[in-house]
C-alpha cells in the first residue's frame, strides 16, 4: 500500500568544498536511513563559500539532491547567470526583478504521481533593498492552483521577518524552511494551523567557523575594523539538516525533526 506520508530533507546552506565533500560522503547514507521522497538543499555558497557555479552545481547534485535553493549570493559568481538559465532545479528568489535570469519555484515530480512545489524567497530587512516584497509575492504566487505539497525555502536575516512569514502561510504551505544565518535554531514545530517551520536549519560547513569561514580573519576584522581576506573553513565540518513528513492528502506537516550530522563520527551516526 502507497505511504500516505511524503518525506522532505532541507540541507542548510553548503559552505565551500568542505561542506560539498561532506554532503558527497554521507547523504547516500542519509537517503538509507531515513529514506526521503525529496533532498532540497540550499547551495548559495557552495562556489568558495559565495555563490554558484555549473561545477559546484554538479557535485551537489551527484551527491543526491533533488533540488538545489539560493538567496542574495546567487550571482557572486558571473557564470550563475547562464546556470540558472538552463537549469530549473536551480531556483533563486522569486522576488527579484522581473528579467532576472532563473525561476523561483520548481514543481518536483517524485513516484506515485506526487508532485512538490518548491519555492525560493528572500527577505528585505537588513538585505538588499532591490527585492520585492515576499509577503505580496508569494500571496500573488499563491492565489494560483498548484500541488497540496509546497515547501518554501525563505532566505532572510531578521527572525521577526522570518517568524512573521511562517505565521502568514500557516496552513498554506507545508514547511517554511528558513536559511541564511548558517546557526541552526532550535524552533523547529508544527504551526497551528500545520505548517512546518524553523527559523534556519543551519549549515553544511566547519562547525569550529565563524559561519563557515575561518576564525582569525573575522575576528581581527572586529577587534580592528580593517577590512581581511576571509577564506572558507573546511575542518570539522556538520550537516544540518529538517526533515519533514507531509500527509499528501492534506498538505500539512504531521512530523518534524531538526538534525546534525558530524564529520568525526557521521558514520556511527548513520548507522541502522
Amino acid at each position: 500500500m502507497p505511504s500516505k506520508l511524503f518525506r522532505i530533507i532541507f540541507i542548510g546552506d553548503i559552505s565551500g568544498s568542505g561542506g560539498r565533500k561532506f554532503l558527497g560522503k554521507c547523504l547516500a547514507g542519509i537517503r538509507i536511513k531515513y529514506s526521503p521522497d525529496l533532498v532540497i538543499a540550499n547551495g548559495e555558497n557552495c562556489a568558495h563559500g559565495l555563490g554558484i557555479t555549473d561545477n559546484t552545481a554538479k557535485e551537489i547534485f551527484e551527491s543526491g539532491v533533488d533540488v538545489i535553493t539560493t538567496g542574495n549570493h546567487v550571482w557572486d559568481k558571473k557564470e550563475a547567470l547562464e546556470l540558472l538559465r538552463k537549469e530549473e532545479r536551480i531556483l533563486r528568489p522569486m522576488n527579484y526583478p522581473t528579467g532576472v535570469p532563473g525561476r523561483g519555484a520548481y514543481v518536483y515530480k517524485a513516484p506515485e504521481n506526487t508532485e512538490v512545489l518548491v519555492i525560493n524567497l528572500q527577505g528585505r530587512v537588513f538585505m538588499e533593498p532591490v527585492v520585492e516584497n515576499p509577503f505580496l509575492s508569494i500571496d500573488h504566487f499563491l492565489e494560483n492552483s498548484h500541488p497540496k505539497i509546497i515547501v518554501v525555502d525563505f532566505h532572510a536575516e531578521a527572525t521577526a521577518e522570518k517568524q512573521a512569514l511562517g505565521f502568514h502561510l500557516d496552513g498554506r504551505v507545508s514547511a517554511v524552511l528558513c536559511t541564511h544565518t548558517h546557526i541552526q535554531t532550535s524552533d523547529i514545530r508544527i504551526m497551528p494551523n500545520g505548517t512546518a517551520y524553523q527559523t534556519d536549519v543551519g549549515m553544511t560547513g566547519s562547525y569550529n567557523s565563524v559561519i563557515g569561514m575561518k576564525r582569525d580573519p573575522v575576528i581581527q576584522k572586529f577587534l580592528t575594523g580593517v577590512n581581511q581576506k576571509f577564506e572558507v573553513a573546511d575542518q570539522n565540518v556538520v550537516l544540518e539538516m529538517a526533515m519533514v513528513d507531509v500527509d499528501k492528502s492534506t498538505g500539512h506537516a504531521v512530523n518534524v525533526q531538526s538534525l546534525r550530522i558530524f564529520e568525526s563520527t557521521y558514520e556511527e551516526q548513520l548507522k541502522f
